[in-house]
């Protein structure tokens, strides 16, 4: 519920402080007087998209501040969570324009965007009028307001998780179709490919070891020659012969010299084993260095033919091994691929008959509802003076979808015998204030927590009609917070709350003020709205009959 709205320098507004109540809220004034000023100021903080010049002249920012009642469970509770913002039983929006067109926001004190504005306007304020473009005038809209006539969350809720489930294998076959067809155009190239790398059996690290050993080979005589010098070097002719004919004549005097050849003895010895291991190492070498042409022929037609191979397929030569295995299993999933497709094919025609399942419960329950909805409007329009129209809920066949199967449209004949077409279409200036109000009456136990605006509704409709409209707009404030601008006397009368528009001009700059009537004066507003300027006794009579009725009513 809103329960302040504070308006600062915003077009012809110097200061205007407004405590709303619950039930009907009624504001007249004359034309002209600023009342579309306070729902401009109003869309203005909610994030509505507005004229961009709404700082008054003179001043350097306007600013309008709203105080909003929320309960525990209103739907902005969710939209205040997700948007990281404090919630709680007051929500205060604050937005400020400057004199260049910069525009802030503030929610509960913490700056916000426009977006978040707009998204707690679509649950806290709904707007109506005439020429009203949204929910009974947009066809769109119609399956909505019918669903939430009929309470249809949960059948909805189910309808949707079908969809999302029969849309989820339909994506997944797409992509399996998508998948088998490629693999199944590259089946010759893989079973060649792999039946090639299979044969030829690349190794991991495999190019570096053959590249390794042919530049091993092909220096290997020149090696060679240089290490058979080596042997030799050390062989019994060698130092070999050398260090044994040392260690011989060194034992056979040892005896004598009392100990002191010991250790040049040992060494000899160890330099003797050491040499011994030399010479294994270097006779090994030289087996390996006895290179044969044909040896190294063939490591090279190796060595090319998998560096070829890796060129064919662009890989590195070490990743021809695992290339291979990629291979196999795409062959591998053409096979698969037909398994899975089967599946996928036979879960979706369960996920079809669940989601035309679920389709079907909320068809015939917006079908039901349908028939109350109709039977409601009736009763309203025969009570706003429309007795002889009719409106009625059309349910066709759509394509399906996440809501259902079905395509809903309200339809209305004014007249007996007239054919039914759009609402918009067939329906008169006040005719559709009427059905719109009617409509608002029968969704009104739907809008929870939500305060209804209705700009002039009341347009186009005198005497009786207006009356009747007066009555069904308290009706709905009997459910809802509901504001209303007007300029019937019938509708004023009705109203539980009245403030009056009006223009004063001040130090020669025009400014409108709205102000709270008390008991008396809204018997002279009344009066004014029908008589005119001059209020003579005969209308304030009038207008306390007026306000009398309501009060019996």
């Amino acid at each position: 519920m809103l329960l302040q709205l504070v308006i600062r320098d915003v077009l012809l507004i110097d200061r205007v402080e407004l405590a709303f109540q619950p039930g009907l809220n009624v504001l007249t004034g004359e034309t002209g007087a600023g009342k579309s000023i306070l729902l401009d100021s109003l869309g203005f903080v909610l994030g509505w998209r507005g004229r961009a010049d709404v700082v008054r002249q003179g001043a350097e920012q306007g600013e309008v501040t709203a105080e909003f009642a929320l309960s525990a469970d209103h739907p902005a509770q969710a939209i205040l969570d997700e948007a990281g913002l404090p919630g709680g039983d007051m929500l205060l929006l604050r937005r400020v324009a400057g004199r260049d067109g910069r525009k802030r926001a503030w929610v509960n004190d913490r700056p916000v965007s426009g977006e978040v504005l707009r998204s707690l306007s679509d649950v806290l304020v709904e707007l109506h009028g005439q020429h009203d473009d949204r929910g009974l005038l947009d066809a769109r809209g119609h399956m909505g307001l019918l669903d939430s006539f009929a309470q249809n969350d949960a059948q909805l809720e189910a309808t949707r998780a079908a969809w999302r489930q029969l849309a989820s294998l339909r994506s997944a076959i797409a992509k399996a179709l998508a998948a088998q067809d490629a693999a199944a155009r590259d089946k010759d190239f893989l079973t060649h490919a792999v039946a090639e790398l299979d044969q030829f059996a690349p190794e991991t690290g495999e190019d570096e070891a053959l590249d390794t050993r042919r530049r091993l080979m092909q220096a290997a005589q020149r090696i060679r020659e240089d290490v058979a010098k080596a042997a030799n070097a050390m062989s019994h002719e060698g130092a070999e012969g050398a260090m044994g004919d040392a260690l011989r004549w060194l034992e056979d005097v040892a005896p004598k010299a009392e100990g002191l050849l010991d250790g040049a003895i040992d060494a000899l010895g160890r330099a003797l084993n050491e040499l011994g291991e030399a010479q294994s190492e270097v006779e090994r070498a030289l087996d390996r260095l006895l290179a044969d042409p044909d040896d190294l022929d063939l490591v090279e037609e190796r060595l090319f033919a998998l560096r070829a191979l890796a060129r064919k397929h662009q890989v590195a030569p070490n990743d021809l091994a695992g290339l291979a295995d990629e291979l196999r299993a795409r062959l591998g999933a053409i096979t698969s691929g037909a398994e899975n497709l089967a599946r996928l094919k036979a879960d979706a025609i369960r996920a079809e008959e669940a989601f035309q399942t679920q389709a079907g419960a909320l068809t015939a329950a917006r079908q039901k509802a349908a028939k109350k909805l109709d039977a409601a409007m009736a009763a309203e329009l025969a009570s706003l003076k429309l007795e002889q129209a009719r409106f009625s809920t059309a349910i066709g066949e759509a394509t399906a979808g996440p809501d259902g199967v079905d395509s809903v449209s309200f339809v209305v004949a004014t007249n007996p015998g007239a054919p039914a077409g759009p609402i918009d279409r067939i329906a008169s200036g006040g005719e559709l204030s009427r059905f719109l109000l009617a409509l608002k009456v029968c969704l009104s136990a739907r809008s929870s927590g939500l305060t209804m605006i209705f700009d002039e509704i009341d347009r186009g409709v005198g005497g009786a009609t207006a009356d009747a409209v007066g009555r069904r707009l308290a009706a709905v404030a009997a459910r809802s917070q509901v504001l209303v601008v007007t300029h019937s006397p019938q509708v004023a009368a009705q109203g539980a709350h009245h403030w009056r528009v009006e223009k004063a001009v001040q130090k020669g700059q025009t400014e409108t003020r709205v102000r709270p009537l008390d008991a008396p004066e809204r018997v002279d507003e009344i009066a004014r709205m029908l008589a005119g300027d001059s209020i003579t006794d005969a209308a304030r009579a009038a207008a306390q009959s007026l306000l009398a009725s309501r009060t019996a009513s």
